[in-house]
């Protein structure tokens, strides 16, 4: 496999399957009033990482690499603070995961090199996609904390085996299908 093939298939991987079966599991653990709910004043609720991702990857994958149009709101997916349930914001995130999949899936080598201009910044496609994975990761590690807080020992994603994180995320993503 070469290795922007790789890179594709590692992408789809964390952004298709990984990182929403980690969400998902956090989203099935929390009270229904936990994805509102804001730690103080100046911090962001689940319910406003999980808008923000949706705008995030709209915006840098589907319109800015693939070209549909782009109308994003960055500032309003901070400001929210309800309105939508758990399931409908992930939903929401589902259906733009997928439309990023099918964009990501199309690239070839020399679109991975062309470059665009997102929230005026020149990057190559390659630079946009990374971005996309890494800063979904962040905040996935921030939806993780927030449900350990609000929920605590809900959630388990490694066993410890002899000093080896073994992944169960995958066994009970597969469960929930």
């Amino acid at each position: 496999m070469t290795i922007d093939a790789q890179f594709i298939e590692r992408s789809r991987h964390y952004l298709g399957y990984e990182y929403p079966a980690k969400i998902r599991q956090c989203l099935d653990a929390l009270p229904s009033d936990a994805i509102w709910q804001r730690t103080d004043a100046a911090s962001n609720s689940i319910g406003n990482l999980l808008l923000h991702l949706e705008g995030n990857i709209r915006q840098w994958i589907v319109s800015s690499v693939g070209g549909a149009s782009d109308a994003r709101l960055r500032s309003a997916e901070f400001a929210a603070d309800g309105g939508q349930s758990a399931s409908e914001l992930f939903e929401r995130l589902r259906g733009t995961l997928d439309a990023a999949d099918a964009v990501i899936a199309g690239l070839s080598p020399s679109d991975l090199l062309s470059r665009r201009t997102i929230q005026g910044r020149e990057v190559s496609v390659f630079d946009a996609v990374y971005h996309v994975v890494e800063h979904f990761a962040l905040h996935t590690g921030q939806i993780i904390l927030l449900t350990k807080q609000f929920s605590p020992g809900a959630i388990h994603f490694y066993e410890d085996a002899g000093g080896l994180a073994v992944p169960r995320w995958s066994e009970q993503a597969q469960k929930k299908q």
